[in-house]
C-alpha cells in the first residue's frame, strides 16, 4: 500500500475556512481531477464544500488530540499518532492510483506533515479573502464568532498559509477578485499543471454565490493587514 501512496498524483487546497477553498475545489473537478466521495450541499454553501467527511472527521481528531479545535487550531504542526496514520493511509488508499485526485479540508493548514510523510508528491494550491469578509462569513454561519473573534482566527489560518507557502512554494489565487480575472488566475494555474477549465457558464464558480464581500477600506486589525499585504505579494 505504501507504494501505490508513493506514485499517487494528487492535489491539496489550502486556505482559512470561507476563503474559497470549495470553488477552487470544485474547479479543480472541472478540470478533470477526481474529489470522490464530497459534500455536494451545505446549508452554507450551496454547492457543497467539496470536503471528503472521512477527512474532515479525522481532522479533527488529530486537532483534539494536539488539544485543538478548527476554530482554536494549535500554534505548530499537530503530532499525528500512530492510530491516526493508520487512519490516514486507509483513507488515501481509496483514492486512485492512476490518475490526478484532489482534496481540501482548511484543517489541513495544521495537519499537513502527515500528508507529506504518506503522500511525497503531495502538491499544493492556495486560496485566500479578505479578513472582513471572512469573519462577516464566519459570523453569519456561527453567530458565537464575533467579527473580532473571526479576524482572529483568520490570522492563525493565513500566517500558517503563509509558513506553508515558505516551505512549498506553491500557487497562490485571491477570492477577492472580480468574476472574470478570478477565473483567468485560476486557469493560468491549472494550464501549469496540464488541466484546463470548460467555459465559464459550465462551470463550478457562480459569482452570485460569493457572499459577505468586503473592500479592502473594511475594518482590519495591524496583523491582518501585515498578513492580507504579504498574501497579495505572493498572489498570481
Amino acid at each position: 500500500m505504501q507504494e501505490q501512496r508513493r506514485r499517487t498524483d494528487a492535489i491539496a487546497v489550502l486556505g482559512m475556512h470561507r476563503s474559497g477553498t470549495s470553488c477552487l475545489t470544485g474547479l479543480l473537478e472541472d478540470a478533470g481531477v477526481w474529489l470522490g466521495a464530497v459534500s455536494k450541499d451545505n446549508p452554507h454553501n450551496k454547492k457543497g464544500n467539496q470536503e471528503n467527511f472521512l477527512i474532515m472527521h479525522l481532522h479533527d481528531m488529530v486537532l483534539s488530540d494536539n488539544g485543538a479545535t478548527w476554530d482554536h487550531p494549535p500554534d505548530a504542526d499537530c503530532i499525528w499518532s500512530n492510530e491516526r496514520l493508520k487512519s490516514l493511509g486507509e483513507i488515501i488508499d481509496t483514492y486512485p492510483s492512476d490518475r490526478t485526485w484532489a482534496f481540501k479540508d482548511p484543517r489541513t493548514c495544521f495537519t499537513i506533515s502527515a500528508w507529506k510523510e504518506q503522500v511525497p508528491k503531495l502538491r499544493f494550491l492556495g486560496t485566500y479573502r479578505h479578513p472582513t469578509s471572512v469573519a462577516a462569513s464566519l459570523n453569519a454561519r456561527s453567530p458565537g464568532i464575533s467579527m473580532r473573534d473571526g479576524n482572529a482566527l483568520w490570522c492563525r489560518y493565513n500566517k500558517k498559509l503563509l509558513e506553508l507557502h515558505d516551505t512549498y512554494d506553491f500557487p497562490l489565487i485571491c477570492f477577492d477578485l472580480l468574476p472574470m480575472e478570478y477565473l483567468e488566475k485560476v486557469q493560468s494555474v491549472f494550464e501549469t499543471i496540464g488541466l484546463n477549465l470548460p467555459a465559464p457558464e459550465h462551470g463550478f464558480f457562480e459569482p452570485k454565490l460569493r457572499h459577505h464581500c468586503s473592500d479592502i477600506t473594511g475594518f482590519l486589525t495591524d496583523q491582518a493587514e501585515d498578513i492580507y499585504t504579504a498574501l497579495t505579494a505572493r498572489a498570481v
